[in-house]
């Protein structure tokens, strides 16, 4: 089997184990494939700013793909490169419209340099940590964004997504990455799928010379445009039957497991 000429991996619960590290097995497997010659890329929803603990595990060399597609990070200078924002306008017309029908959701929205949150956005994680204070709903709509995020108290993530595909499908384009009953909206074409393919063109690198890891509906655009996807065994029950090849799960390992075999190395 020819070894691929770029890995792509999504990062939280896929190669990011459940306690949040990286595995030296998982760092080891990195670095193989920077010495057969190939490209590495993170492909995540995490914004930029929580991009450096991983950032390490390559020494932060490359780009990683973030928020979901939206944004292009240089690792070494540790700055955006490219970006696919939403407009405002869209940004307005989502919020309107999801607010009026889902009186009960809570918005963030997430620009290029940073976060902010709507009142009554429900906090968790690393945002808990970083939280400035909230401000008017009519502020978040003002300019360009990466990401809107919306939260609801009772919906699952999945029921959440339904509705709001329903709902705004096309104003924007809606995912989600986790099942804290939360939903991610994108400018409409912009995924990791598209990001990635943008990448692969600028250096000569076809999709059948692309292998993917992932394990969420986010994951999806990119696992089916790649020439070679995984879903990890913990993936969501989408991703596990929408690609053929499944390896072990984030925290035994599966990614990096799967990179050896790509990328034999003699003894």
């Amino acid at each position: 089997m020819t070894p691929p000429r770029l890995i792509a991996t999504d990062l939280d619960g896929t190669t990011v184990r459940s306690d949040g590290t990286v595995s030296e097995r998982t760092v080891k497997a990195f670095a193989r494939v920077e010495r057969a010659g190939a490209m590495l890329v993170m492909v995540t929803g995490r914004p930029p700013r929580w991009i450096h603990p991983v950032a390490e595990a390559v020494g932060h060399r490359g780009v990683a793909i973030c928020a979901n597609g939206a944004l292009v990070y240089d690792l070494h200078d540790e700055r955006v490169i490219r970006s696919h924002l939403m407009a405002p306008e869209a940004l307005r017309t989502a919020i309107e419209t999801l607010n009026a029908a889902l009186p009960d959701l809570g918005f963030a929205v997430e620009y290029e340099e940073g976060i902010q949150y709507a009142r009554g956005y429900e906090l968790s994680g690393w945002d808990n940590a970083e939280r400035d204070d909230s401000i008017a709903l009519e502020e978040l709509m003002t300019r360009p964004a990466a990401k809107l995020l919306a939260r609801h108290p009772e919906l699952d993530a999945d029921a959440l997504l339904a509705a709001v595909v329903d709902l705004v499908g096309e104003v924007v384009l809606p995912t989600h990455s986790n099942g804290r009953r939360l939903v991610e909206m994108s400018a409409p074409g912009v995924s990791k799928a598209s990001a990635l393919a943008e990448l692969c063109e600028e250096h000569g690198i076809a999709a059948d010379d692309v292998a993917a890891f992932g394990d969420m509906p986010n994951d999806l655009p990119m696992l089916l445009w790649a020439g070679r996807s995984y879903a990890v065994a913990n993936a969501h029950p989408q991703v596990l039957s929408a690609v053929s090849r499944t390896v072990a799960g984030n925290d035994d390992d599966g990614v990096a497991r799967t990179i050896e075999k790509l990328f034999p190395e003699e003894l």
